[in-house]
């Protein structure tokens, strides 16, 4: 058996379409900046059973809990590109 924040799977699965769609950075440091930014604002969905990671599974296909987890990757992505925490390269 094992303990599992689902929302950190469902943040990652649509992390990169949303950041891409942004035009952000899409490097690794601020990829994992945005998806930890993104999970400390959305609650957590703790699953330690197969039963259990089903149910939130059907909770995603829920139009509003995928615009809330879209609405918050945006906003952690709009911080990160205003402070980020690598050398920009130019050219």
């Amino acid at each position: 058996m094992q303990l599992k924040n689902y929302m950190e799977e469902a943040v990652f699965d649509m992390l990169d379409d949303v950041m891409r769609d942004l035009g952000v950075c899409m490097c690794e440091k601020c990829r994992y900046d945005v998806a930890a930014i993104a999970l400390n604002s959305l609650p957590p969905k703790y699953v330690v059973t197969d039963e259990g990671e089903i149910y939130s599974r059907t909770n995603e296909l829920t139009a509003q809990f995928n615009a809330d987890i879209a609405a918050v990757i945006t906003r952690a992505a709009e911080i990160v590109s205003k402070n980020l925490r690598h050398e920009v390269r130019n050219g």
